[in-house]
This record gives C-alpha cells, structure tokens and sequence, in this order.
C-alpha cells in the first residue's frame, strides 16, 4: 500500500487518510476521494492530501478483517458486518468463553497490521454479549500477510463460547444447631440465581443432620433420583478432607478431585463426582451473591466443561476477589466495621 501526501489533482479515488474539514463538508477518514471531493479542496485551498492507495496484492481492510474473524471462531460465535477494518464478534448463547490464549498471541504476533483482542478465558458470558474484535491498523492488508495469518491458525479456532446446560440440580443443606432455615432458604435463592444462566433450577432439596451417614443418604437419594449435579452446603465449612461431607462422598465410592482453591472467597472449595455425576461442597462464601470461586467451579460445570485438580490449582492469578461481609475473618476488619 502506497501512504503520504500527494498533490489533490493527483488523488482521485485515493483513500483519505484522514478527515478533512471543508468549511461546513467534511471528507471522512476512509472515504474514497471522487471528484466534487478534490474540487471542494481546490475551493477550500489545499494543495496536497495524505492518502492510501492499494497496491495489486493488497486486501481491503473490511475483507481482511472479515476473513480472519471468521477463521478465528468456532461454535457458540456470531461474526457482525465489518467496518473501518473492524468486525465484532458476540456470542449466540449464554455460556462460558473459551479462548486459546497462544493461539491468540501467535496471531497477534504475525504483523502489528492484524489485531484481535478478546474477553478473559472462562468469562461467563450472556446471549448477545461482544466476546472480542479484529482490527485491521491499516486500510488494507498484504495478500501474504493475510494468507500468514490463516496458516498460522492451522485450521483451528481460537474462540469459542461453550453454552449453558440445563441440569438437574440437587441441593444438600446440613443442620446444626443455631442455623435458621431461613439462612437455607436466603441460600437456594441465591443458588437459584445462579443457575438461572443455564435455565437450570434446583430440582432436590435435601436437609439432613450434619453427620456422615445422613448425608451420604443424601447423596444417594439425589443420586438415585438421577440428579446430574449435587450441591453439598455445609452447616460447618469443610477444613479438611477427613470432614464430614468428603468422608460422605468417599463412603458411596466417590472420588474427591480436589479440595481447596487459590481464589478468595472460595479457598474452602472442593469437587468430587460418583457415579459420573459432578458433586460440589460449596464454601461458607457461595452463600452471598457476590462473586467468588464457586461461580467459577459452578459456570464451568454448567458448560459442560469438566474441571480438574490442575484447573483448579490455575486460579491462583486473578482469584484474589472481593470482599464479602460473611468473611469469617475480613483482609481488612476495620473497614468492613465501618461499613
């Protein structure tokens, strides 16, 4: 592509490089230069124009940027109309991103004419929601560059939006003493809440005594009654894995994957799974609305996207959240007091 100043008798049907304001006209930047344009400036007392003009094997911006987006997506993405070398991209369904982070920087890093930037990996996103955007820096692309591009793709998507799943949800409250069952019930609104995304409701509302052998029983009725995900919320935050409700879990024949999480609120996390089935032990902190690790467990189950010890033990950059009031132990006393 040719760039820089060039006499206005000579830049018919160039590309303005910039706006140009005539008096009351003004040439956007982009437009193709007719001849009532190069008038107006004759008027206007210009004598020179910074304008593009593509060369034989250069790609329009808007085609370029149109092509890549494109070869960048996968399922659950929906490509708008390009324009000014730009072209969003939004997700068709509520569900959890995912993005491939070094396929993303190996792209990025072809040319700094060709950019694509996106929303973090594992965002839970809505329907309709803009998930990420290629920019073209210039108004055209070399063929080679964009043929780069392509191949460095190898074929494969780069994002993607895994949907939400409706699910059989069963919860599982242990009691103690001095808990109210209106705690319980304020806790299964908030639940409801965020499973509300997927069109999942909780479907089994189990309060059993917090023992082992009561909630094993629980576990096993939800199980029986074919629930696809069970919810343990216990009366007391699991500390360790001889607790009640993992000794549960492993007394059926379950598994535990992996018990505590590198993301505050959440650290008192755990998941497990029998018979096929995900089982997680909600921490002290699921109980509030606010954001905390166990959305981040919770959206991904929903997605359908399976979570092991190594997922979780990658939470750790970014897990620090914020603060919540039913932190048993605030980072900073003083000024939840003052709240």
């Amino acid at each position: 592509m040719k760039f820089g100043p060039v006499p206005v008798d000579q830049a018919l049907g160039a590309i303005s490089a910039h706006s140009v304001k005539l008096g009351e006209r003004v040439i956007k930047k982009g437009a193709t230069l007719s001849a009532d344009d190069l008038a107006a400036m004759r008027m206007a007392h210009l004598d020179t124009v910074i304008v593009a003009r593509l060369d034989v094997d250069d790609i329009d911006e808007n085609q370029a940027a149109n092509q890549l987006a494109h070869a960048l997506s996968a399922e659950g993405v929906r490509c708008d109309g390009p324009s000014t070398g730009r072209v969003n991209l939004f997700a068709t369904d509520a569900g959890v991103l995912r993005v491939d982070r070094a396929r993303v920087d190996a792209f990025n890093a072809i040319d700094e004419s060709v950019t694509f930037a996106t929303l973090p990996d594992f965002r839970a996103v809505e329907r309709g929601e803009m998930i990420g955007t290629v920019k073209i820096i210039p108004f055209a692309l070399p063929k080679p560059v964009l043929e780069h591009a392509i191949a460095t793709l190898g074929g494969q998507s780069a994002i993607a939006v895994k949907p939400f799943k409706r699910l059989k949800i069963a919860a599982i409250s242990t009691l103690l003493p001095g808990l109210k069952s209106s705690v319980i019930n304020k806790t299964l609104a908030v639940l409801e809440g965020r499973l509300a995304p997927s069109g999942s409701s909780v479907d089994v509302d189990l309060r059993v005594a917090h023992d082992v052998d009561a909630v094993q029983h629980a576990i096993i009725n939800a199980l029986d009654d074919e629930s696809d995900v069970v919810i343990l919320y216990g009366a007391s935050a699991i500390i360790d894995r001889r607790d009640v409700i993992p000794s549960a879990i492993e007394a059926i024949g379950g598994h535990i994957e992996h018990f505590g999480m590198p993301v505050d609120p959440g650290n008192l996390m755990l998941i497990g799974s029998a018979r096929g089935k995900t089982i997680l032990g909600a921490p002290g902190c699921a109980r509030s609305p606010k954001e905390n690790g166990f959305d981040w467990v919770l959206q991904r189950v929903m997605a359908g996207i399976p979570v092991t010890r190594a997922d979780m033990t990658a939470l750790g950059v970014g897990g620090l959240l914020m603060e919540i009031v039913q932190r048993g132990h605030p980072r900073d006393l003083q000024s939840v007091q003052s709240e």
